[in-house]
């Protein structure tokens, strides 16, 4: 990510917020935090260096467990390293620029199995936006306890 820390925000303080964002944190205390290892999924910030020419911004690389995703489902990776984190308090600007996936998880990847015509199809929903809400904590549950928490 090229992010640009809030006045008074430490670059690498503001490197782990947005992992932990972008991973198992959340602003609140869960219920849902006590059905996972949350410290285990935590994406890791390793590294905070300053953009050349660039007053005020840096490059903050983190680290996910490739565990944490769905193999084969881009929109379920992207989604969750990428999903709400641009609008938290700790950054004045983000953004991401480079993002590196093994190949053994590329190699899952089949490609879309049907389109949003499909979608809406199967949904009965037309002429509207199609909307979802992320599950706090968003990365770790288990499938079981990952349909408790949609359920409830």
């Amino acid at each position: 990510f090229r992010m640009t820390p809030q006045k008074g925000v430490d670059p690498v303080e503001c490197a782990a917020a947005i992992a932990g964002e972008s991973s198992t944190a959340t602003w609140t205390v869960v219920w849902t935090d006590l059905l996972t290892a949350c410290d285990l999924y935590r994406a890791k910030a390793y590294r905070v260096d300053p953009v050349p020419g660039a007053q005020d911004q840096y490059f903050a690389y983190i680290a996910y467990e490739l565990d944490l995703f769905e193999e084969g489902s881009f929109s379920n990776l992207t989604a969750s390293i990428i999903g709400n984190v641009f609008g938290f308090k700790a950054v004045n600007a983000l953004r991401l620029e480079d993002m590196r996936m093994p190949v053994a998880y590329l190699k899952t990847y089949q490609g879309p199995a049907t389109g949003v015509i499909v979608e809406r199809e199967r949904l009965d929903k037309f002429g509207r936006p199609l909307l979802g809400a992320t599950v706090k904590p968003k990365l770790g549950l288990s499938g079981k306890n990952y349909g408790r928490v949609v359920y409830e």
